[in-house]
């Protein structure tokens, strides 16, 4: 049985789990499920094939999903990225300086926070793709910090995070996990998608109080070094999906939340930084095209505005418009680039965003309003 067929056997017994009983799926929530335990496309693609769809968007899994979800122990292969992540080697992790990346929003306030080495669990949520993590990185990047990155999960749990006893070379030892090797080193630790987690992860929070931690599986105290901060990553404010958007989201403790010091709520980039971030990914990938940048930060501009109004269940992240971007110094065509990179979403969807697209490519809407700048507020210089 070769890898994919393993991880793609991982992801329908999460979805057996998680929906149990039911066997006709929308594409975003095999794709959501997938995400959620750190797999890519090539790990969900074999459940889309169409024999298994039985109308636009939507798959049966029936014959596929397992009675029951099968235990994983820890000498198999590791069932998720996380628990991947748990196992590391001690040498210091460093996020590189990227050239694509265009300061903007919170990141001087995140910069601050990490330059002052002072204790300050940061809670940063926004909708999927705007950059959220990406700004952490960079900034520890910026400012040569260690930064270790966990992709949670709903079965993440303190065995991934504080380690636990493994079989190693034929004997049992207690394999460190990711927040105690950040506490040793005074490191970031960034808690990516904190809002898919469950009661599992309690155990964090005498560790956002800046507390010693008491490891209970060796008797060990664990003291944060002074520079350790814990950053977390949410597409949600850890009450829950309101409008269904994010099917894993958990509604998270509110003593839990209340461990934060600092929330902030980050939106998508204003236009002009998002043509600059779009400018830099085309000089990545030496294409120039700054015509196509303009049409597709003034397409996303609409469509976002038209989401937030309820107009439209989907939108097109800054992530998204980088993919497109990537797709179009490959191909050389704007409107297969585009056709390519939002195939995810329904048919409806997808007409209707390509539609829209022509018609801001052909000049044919010339007035929707003023260009959203508010966002976040510029702060590049460049």
């Amino acid at each position: 049985m070769n890898q994919v067929k393993i991880s793609t056997q991982r992801i329908l017994s999460e979805i057996a789990t998680k929906f149990p009983g039911q066997t006709d799926f929308r594409r975003a929530i095999i794709e959501d499920v997938a995400k959620s335990m750190g797999f890519t496309a090539k790990d969900f693609y074999p459940l889309l094939t169409p024999e298994n769809r039985v109308k636009i968007g939507t798959y049966s899994l029936d014959g596929l999903l397992p009675e029951a979800a099968p235990a994983a122990t820890v000498d198999q292969v590791p069932a998720t990225a996380a628990q991947m992540q748990s196992i590391t080697s001690d040498e210091k992790t460093y996020a590189r300086v990227d050239p694509t990346f265009v300061p903007w929003g919170s990141f001087k306030d995140v910069t601050q926070i990490i330059k002052s080495e002072m204790f300050y669990p940061t809670y940063v949520s926004g909708l999927s793709g705007n950059g959220k993590t990406f700004m952490i990185e960079q900034a520890c990047a910026k400012l040569g910090k260690e930064f270790i990155r966990v992709q949670i999960n709903p079965e993440t749990d303190e065995d991934d995070l504080i380690g636990g006893f493994r079989l190693i070379n034929g004997e049992t030892v207690f394999a460190k996990g990711p927040v105690l090797k950040a506490m040793e080193s005074g490191a970031i630790l960034l808690l990516d998608e904190i809002d898919r987690a469950t009661n599992k992860i309690m155990c964090l929070q005498g560790i956002l109080e800046g507390k010693p931690v008491l490891v209970k599986k060796t008797g060990e105290t664990v003291t944060p070094k002074k520079g350790f901060n814990v950053f977390a990553t949410a597409n949600t404010k850890g009450k829950g999906s309101e409008d269904g958007r994010f099917t894993a989201a958990s509604i998270l403790d509110d003593a839990f939340l209340e461990r934060f010091t600092i929330s902030v709520d980050m939106l998508f980039p204003s236009v002009s930084i998002e043509k600059k971030i779009l400018g830099k990914h085309m000089d990545k990938f030496d294409t120039q095209d700054d015509e196509f940048v303009t049409k597709l930060v003034t397409w996303a501009d609409i469509i976002r505005k038209t989401f937030y109004d309820d107009g439209v269940d989907e939108l097109i992240s800054t992530r998204r418009l980088c993919h497109i971007v990537q797709s179009y110094s490959l191909f050389g065509d704007r409107m297969k680039s585009i056709d390519l990179c939002i195939s995810r979403f329904d048919e409806d969807t997808k007409i209707a965003f390509l539609d829209l697209y022509t018609k801001v490519d052909s000049d044919a809407i010339l007035d929707y309003g003023t260009p959203s700048e508010e966002n976040n507020g510029d702060i590049d210089n460049g």
